[in-house]
């Protein structure tokens, strides 16, 4: 009888420690959706389907260019959402001088990609000890702890600058 508990604890230890070392990609946030989610297709009505009057009148396939269907997905989502779609895409006059500014001396035009690879390569060093894969454990506030700004601190020192903040609470607390 106790060879077969002991063996059984062995098994159950040989399948704890090989769950703890599953690869893949890192989820430091833990959320599995359980349900059956949004329905793309039903946020934006879709426009109908055109069909022609032949099969050779299809033109050639363009595999990312536009969609006959859908031709301006961009412009009518911005239509939907209240905006302008001629302007979407543009930098408004009001923000040139910003952008220019921010601009100055260059850009990186690769600074998603590079940025994205940092941050997987982060997500997976930092994607918690065992016990915490193992039970599902949120451990993203605990990996990204040390780039985290202090906020009250940082208020406190654009207030010692001198600097107005009027989204931001009282010095004394609230009122």
């Amino acid at each position: 009888m106790r060879a077969a508990r002991g063996a059984g604890a062995g098994a159950a230890l040989a399948m704890l420690l090989l769950a703890g070392c599953g690869g893949g990609e890192p989820q430091l946030m833990n959320l599995r959706s359980t349900g059956p989610g949004p329905d793309e297709f039903g946020i934006m009505p879709v426009k109908p389907l055109e069909i022609p009057e032949t099969i050779a009148a299809l033109p050639a396939p363009t595999p990312g260019g536009a969609n006959l269907a859908d031709p301006n997905p961009l412009g009518d989502a911005v239509a939907a959402l209240g905006g302008n779609p001629a302007r979407s895409g543009t930098i408004p006059a009001a923000d040139a001088s910003v952008v220019s500014h921010a601009t100055r001396f260059g850009r990186d035009a690769s600074i998603r990609p590079t940025l994205a690879t940092e941050d997987y390569a982060w997500r997976r060093d930092n994607d918690g000890r065992l016990l915490e894969r193992v039970f599902n454990v949120n451990v993203y506030f605990k990996a990204y702890r040390p780039m985290a700004l202090d906020q009250q601190a940082e208020l406190a020192r654009w207030r010692a600058a001198g600097a107005r903040n009027p989204s931001a609470p009282p010095a004394g607390g609230t009122e």
